[in-house]
């Protein structure tokens, strides 16, 4: 049941503990100075950023001291913190993202009157964020992840008197009062089973405890992952995500890039509970699964650069919460790393999309992009995905054993359809430029594979053996998501096409009722006005013509795998 390899005996020395509590205390430190009213915004967005530079250095010097073994494989806990590798990574990358915020908001919001209102909630939320990076005690995480919720509030509204930006806040602050709810719940009913508040603890007590969980535990776990489904803005609870756009770029990057993934860590804190609760596992799969592949297609609807890319982010984390079920705890860190960044850096340089776009336009695509370009490129794409399991297997004979392994590879296989050749793409480009685009996706497979056996033997993570109705269904609905969005690129203004894209465009009118049912319970407040009247907020195909063709796009790659990490 030692999923993870917790080690209970380690102590966690003072100076360690003192690099992980430095990254909170800095920030607190900041927003609080800001709070009196009184700081000149230009000194304090120097504070801020040497602060997040300090904070960085801390991160840093904890992670290398976590490499060169001060801190036993399994972890050590002391003065209410816990070092472990998951932590020290994450904790790194939320320090190197809030500095390039804080660096990136001093020069978007020049001229803003309201800065020291914005610069006090940031570094207050990436204050609460590092606490649940960093905290053993699991009253502190619950408290830290609710404050984090409460402080991004007030960037999420910075701009209050718009009433979209009031409506979409007001919704992720229902989402989030469920979540707080059930993670409560969850905390009080691991405090009581284990009788101590420490996670450290509680994973010794359960890797020693022969046989199954306790009743009470296996509740827990599963409250744990409807936090992290309600978190990570999963469907139908989704909405809020999509429609914060009224936010400053920057506070975007930090949703996207530092908040909604802390569901994922989260679970990965709690890996060997959840890899010992059936339930928790197959509700991870379902909505993750789910939500991958609706948002995936909802996307493809989309015009505007910063809605893809919130749409985008559903998507990448039904994929990380499906890795979590799945057993694959190594690449569920793997996509929460890289998923941050990609978004970060994506929001940040949402600008320059725009331009990125119309070159690819004005460039082009080769006659032939259609199902059968797809066809061929996928059945490369599983050969290439073949070959490199071959060569891992060979290595890391578990790696091609695990059927998991094989569906999450053969996922990579189809995103990376569009580097593969395209039938009757390059008539006369002659060979150098086939071998570069069958390089590049090899690259990818073997960089997917290779971080795999990276990651799984630095964390000591087991070969994922979930039961296979979970890895099965997964590749079903990722193979039929290839299937139907080739067949969409192939004739963007066919029958198919012209039934589905009302639905997609709308989302399924999934959001409508849950706005439906939460706002009956819980208006948003002033200066908001009800959803419907909201032009900007109206996600709704035109009533009219609802057989109207959808856009052309003849401009769209065969398939876009999103699920993957494939950029818009």
């Amino acid at each position: 049941m030692n999923v993870l390899n917790v080690d209970t005996g380690a102590a966690l020395p003072l100076w360690h503990a003192a690099l992980l509590w430095g990254p909170a205390v800095l920030a607190a430190v900041v927003a609080a100075w800001t709070w009196a009213g009184s700081t000149q915004p230009g000194a304090g967005w120097r504070a801020a950023q040497a602060a997040c530079l300090a904070a960085l250095a801390a991160a840093a010097a904890s992670l290398v001291a976590v490499l060169l073994g001060a801190v036993p494989a399994g972890g050590a806990a002391g003065y209410g913190v816990r070092a472990d590798r998951v932590g020290a990574l994450v904790m790194l990358l939320v320090a190197l993202v809030g500095w390039v915020i804080v660096r990136y908001s001093h020069t978007y919001l020049l001229g803003e009157r309201r800065q020291a209102h914005y610069l006090r909630w940031l570094m207050a939320t990436l204050a609460a964020v590092q606490v649940v990076v960093a905290t053993d005690h699991i009253l502190v995480l619950a408290l830290a992840w609710m404050a984090t919720s409460l402080t991004l509030h007030h960037l999420l509204t910075f701009f209050h008197e718009r009433p979209a930006a009031v409506v979409a806040a007001h919704k992720k602050f229902i989402v989030a009062r469920l979540a707080d709810l059930c993670m409560g719940l969850a905390t009080v009913l691991l405090w009581l089973a284990w009788g101590t508040p420490s996670i450290q603890a509680m994973l010794a007590q359960a890797a020693a405890a022969p046989g199954a969980l306790p009743a009470s535990v296996q509740v827990a776990v599963v409250l744990l992952a409807c936090t992290a489904v309600l978190k990570c803005a999963q469907l139908p609870f989704h909405g809020w995500l999509i429609q914060v756009m009224e936010a400053p770029t920057p506070v975007s990057a930090l949703l996207h890039a530092g908040v909604v993934n802390l569901g994922g860590f989260v679970l990965l804190r709690f890996a060997p509970l959840v890899s010992e609760v059936p339930a928790a596992q197959v509700l991870l799969v379902v909505v993750g699964a789910a939500t991958a592949v609706l948002a995936a297609l909802v996307m493809t609807t989309r015009i505007s650069i910063k809605v893809m890319l919130a749409w985008s982010t559903c998507a990448q984390m039904g994929f990380m919460l499906m890795q979590c079920g799945l057993g694959a705890w190594d690449m569920a860190l793997l996509h929460l790393l890289a998923h941050s960044l990609y978004k970060a850096h994506a929001f940040l340089g949402a600008g320059g999309a725009v331009r990125r776009a119309q070159v690819a336009q004005l460039a082009g695509v080769p006659a032939g992009a259609g199902l059968a370009a797809s066809a061929a490129g996928a059945v490369g794409g599983l050969a290439v995905v073949a070959a490199a399991l071959a060569l891992w297997g060979a290595w890391l004979p578990g790696v091609a054993a695990s059927p998991t392994m094989w569906v999450l590879a053969g996922i990579v296989a189809l995103a990376v359809v569009p580097l593969m050749p395209l039938v009757g793409s390059a008539p006369g480009a002659g060979a150098a430029r086939w071998l570069r685009q069958c390089a590049g996706a090899v690259a990818v497979v073997l960089a997917y594979l290779g971080l795999h056996a990276l990651l799984g033997g630095w964390l000591g993570t087991p070969v994922a053996q979930p039961p296979a109705a979970l890895w099965m269904g997964v590749a079903v609905a990722f193979a039929a998501l290839f299937v139907l969005q080739a067949a969409l690129a192939a004739a963007p203004r066919g029958a198919l096409a012209l039934h589905l894209y009302p639905w997609f465009y709308g989302g399924l009118f999934l959001d409508e009722k849950f706005n439906s049912l939460a706002f009956a319970v819980w208006p948003p407040p002033s200066p908001a006005v009800h959803p419907a009247s909201l032009t900007s907020l109206a996600v709704v195909a035109p009533v009219a013509s609802p057989l109207a063709a959808p856009p052309a796009r003849p401009e769209a790659a065969p398939v876009s795998s999103i699920a993957i990490g494939a950029q818009p």
